[in-house]
């Protein structure tokens, strides 16, 4: 049975929140600090967040994914001209079931993106190679420059550490969308596996090339 729909304050934005994910925010919309505004004054403290996919996160016009992430706000400090600036966490999958008119911020019924299937027995063993990628790509990036975050803050809880992963892994959003909006944790933990071995494969490439410019990953 699907589970009934819920009205939701909604943040899209030109970036994918992923579970166990912290987001900084700075909330100088209008539109955006009233949501703020509401979500603090009925205790929740929670909206969601789902990636632009095409367009802008300042004035609307823009197509939004069908798939997001709970957002907890932890810490919110308001300056004197009105904007917020949010320290959130990201909490549980969300799925659109249908976009609200943007009245007067943006509103979606949402659904919980369950996972479908049971997360696999050769977890473990697959996040050990995670763990190992982890560590290469993050020194084929060292020596281009970049700091990265150390592997070993993943979880042992495989449904938390593929996202995590996810977090640490020199992705663009769209392959973190991906990521986010695969429902099995099989196809999850393999799609992980998969997009961190090419990004390894492209950083070792740029570093036999001796190119050291625009380590950003590609899409």
């Amino acid at each position: 049975m699907t589970p009934p729909a819920t009205v939701m304050p909604m943040f899209p934005l030109g970036s994918v929140l992923l579970p166990g994910m912290v987001l900084p925010l700075h909330v100088f919309e209008d539109r955006y600090r009233r949501l703020v505004d509401d979500v603090l004054a009925d205790g929740t403290a929670t909206f969601g967040v789902t990636l632009i996919e095409r367009g802008s996160e300042v004035g609307g016009g823009d197509i939004r994914a069908m798939v997001g992430c709970t957002a907890r706000i932890l810490e919110a400090g308001r300056t004197e001209d009105g904007r917020w600036a949010l320290v959130t966490a990201g909490g549980t999958p969300l799925r659109v079931h249908e976009w609200l008119p943007d009245d007067p911020y943006p509103r979606a019924l949402v659904v919980d993106r369950h996972d479908i299937g049971p997360v696999p027995d050769d977890a473990p063993e697959r996040l050990t190679v995670i763990r190992s990628t982890l560590r290469r790509c993050a020194a084929y990036l060292s020596e281009l420059g970049v700091h990265t975050p150390a592997e070993d803050e993943l979880s042992e809880d495989p449904w938390l550490a593929t996202y995590q992963a996810a977090v640490l892994a020199p992705l663009g959003p769209l392959d973190r969308q991906r990521i986010l909006a695969e429902p099995s944790p099989r196809a999850r933990l393999e799609l992980v596996e998969e997009l961190l071995d090419e990004q390894a494969v492209l950083l070792e490439g740029r570093l036999r090339l001796g190119s050291p410019d625009d380590p950003e990953p590609l899409e």
